[in-house]
């Protein structure tokens, strides 16, 4: 079995912060109330006083303003289908699994034109939170083993903090150029682990 993370490697650019900017755009006046708390949250996260999940959560409150989710997510991917990388729809196969920290109410409908399995954020738009894990990081690893996947052959990310998962595989990949190269997953050598420090939730220690 392959296993894809979703966004920068078989999608160029992120679906979640896409479709949030093609929501807006239709609906300018949120630019004024939603955008300028986003964009504080964002900062807040650079500099250390707000974690991934938490800065995720507060920007995911978007889709609870969607109305007619269904038809809007469908119009988006009629629009940005065209992002997903030629190399993957090149070598895509049926038992594929896409593992995303993008919400599924995003990722399934791609998920089901490509035709294969996914796993990603349960995130309930009524009430804004998140119900299950949040797909980042060690989590994806924690959640193939809890579940009982089969063995991963290969896995692709273009994140470091996916390095849990790449230790899951027979063989990992790096992408690139916003999806678009593939190549080796870089060696944990000492500089290498740390970055990947900085990406997952401190504490965890990966053992080479």
């Amino acid at each position: 079995m392959n296993v894809y993370d979703f966004d920068g490697t078989i999608y160029a650019g992120d679906c979640s912060i896409g479709f949030g900017i093609w929501f807006m755009n239709r609906h300018p006046y949120l630019w004024i109330t939603f955008f300028p708390k986003a964009l504080r949250n964002l900062i807040r996260y650079k500099r250390g006083k707000m974690t991934r999940t938490q800065m995720s959560r507060e920007y995911l409150k978007i889709l609870c303003k969607v109305k007619n989710f269904d038809r809007q997510i469908d119009k988006f991917w009629n629009k940005n289908e065209k992002k997903i990388a030629s190399w993957y729809l090149a070598q895509k196969k049926k038992d594929d699994l896409i593992i995303s920290a993008s919400p599924t109410c995003i990722i399934e409908p791609i998920a089901k034109r490509l035709d294969v399995n996914y796993v990603a954020t349960e995130f309930d738009r009524e009430t804004g939170v998140f119900l299950d894990n949040f797909m980042f990081a060690k989590s994806k690893a924690r959640y193939m083993i809890e579940h009982d996947f089969p063995v991963i052959d290969n896995f692709y990310s273009d994140s470091l903090s996916d390095t849990p998962m790449a230790l899951c595989a027979e063989k990992a990949y790096f992408v690139t150029n916003n999806a678009q190269q593939v190549e080796d997953w870089p060696h944990l050598d000492a500089e290498t682990l740390k970055e990947v420090h900085k990406k997952i939730d401190i504490g965890w220690t990966i053992h080479i």
